[in-house]
């Protein structure tokens, strides 16, 4: 699993990198074009930022929901303690979801 995503993330960084040096190293670029390829990347930024942050997040998730929920069958009073590692990871959704929206209202 984690050479995949290891292999995903260099294909991404790669497209990334070549759209970037597409934009410097291009002869007889107009503003315009220029612009859009910023407006391109940009909204690239923004889509990167919440779905690396889902991810993020649904590991969290997937990892302390099962331990919050067996803390409870233990003892009914660790209710709030276990509430609260689990909103701790979908706070991660929610600053992506933040960031993702600051970048595309830039745009």
């Amino acid at each position: 699993m984690k050479k995949k995503m290891r292999t995903l993330f260099v294909f991404v960084l790669a497209l990334a990198m070549m759209a970037a040096l597409g934009c410097v190293f291009a002869d007889g670029e107009t503003a315009a074009t220029a612009a859009d390829l910023n407006k391109g990347l940009s909204l690239i930024a923004a889509a990167l930022a919440m779905g690396i942050s889902a991810i993020g997040s649904g590991i969290a998730v997937g990892a302390g929901a099962p331990a919050a929920i067996g803390a409870l069958t233990e003892d009914a009073k660790s209710f709030g303690k276990a509430l609260i590692f689990v909103a701790l990871g979908e706070g991660i959704a929610l600053y992506g979801m933040l960031i993702a929206i600051l970048i595309w209202t830039k745009v």
